[in-house]
């Protein structure tokens, strides 16, 4: 529940700062998964953890495990 609280939270800072009535610099990336700030990928939206998650049930187009 503090998770889904904190990305409501962050969706309401980002529609005010789209009003101009919240400073846009204060904004951080959450994954729209899980709600983690940290090890954000901008080019999925989710979080390192997901990402990994989903790369190894096959979710994500054009994703390979790396082996070499």
């Amino acid at each position: 529940m503090a998770k889904k609280a904190m990305i409501n939270k962050e969706q309401t800072r980002r529609e005010l700062a789209a009003k101009g009535k919240y400073p846009v610099v204060r904004l951080h990336n959450r994954c729209s998964i899980c709600g983690r700030p940290h090890g954000f990928h901008r080019d999925f939206g989710i979080c390192r953890i997901c990402l990994r998650q989903m790369a190894h049930r096959g979710l994500l187009p054009g994703v390979t495990k790396a082996s070499w």
